[in-house]
């Protein structure tokens, strides 16, 4: 493998919205998901702080992480989506992306991060446990996890 972890770009639109709807088949269990509304992908790619980091694997994009940044009352992140295609699972690159968002926080001063997980989805939420998140709020079919770093 040659890995490379860079911010995606617009144009990076199409493969990201493939590795979405793969993660929403994943977890769901059923062929019947919609990717990204129009638009929605929008604020990633504007230059601010909210951004996607993707993983190449010798230029094709094999998983990514979608980094929100939120200046309300409490500053935090929230990572919105992070999936990396089946082929590649299970070999460290969503701790790796998970890391790269934790960084992030600590680069810009946040030391709150925030993401739902699906109460089903038993891999991802080992994932988060052994990185140190815990359940902040139970919220129907699934949890609010919080680090604080």
């Amino acid at each position: 493998m040659n890995l490379k972890y860079c911010k995606a770009q617009n144009d990076d639109f199409d493969r990201l919205n493939e590795l979405f709807i793969e993660m929403l088949m994943t977890i769901y269990n059923t062929e019947q998901v919609d990717g990204y509304e129009a638009g929605y992908m929008d604020r990633f790619f504007d230059g601010r702080d909210d951004w996607v980091c993707k993983v190449t694997d010798n230029d094709k994009i094999v998983a990514f992480l979608s980094i929100e940044v939120h200046h309300e009352e409490e500053e935090y992140i929230y990572l919105d989506d992070l999936s990396v295609t089946k082929n590649y699972r299970n070999k460290g690159i969503g701790t790796s992306l998970i890391k790269r968002a934790e960084e992030y926080a600590k680069e810009l001063g946040i030391h709150s991060i925030y993401f739902h997980v699906e109460k089903t989805n038993d891999s991802a939420f080992r994932l988060y446990k052994r990185l140190d998140y815990t359940i902040n709020e139970e919220q129907s079919s699934r949890y609010l996890m919080i680090k604080e770093l």
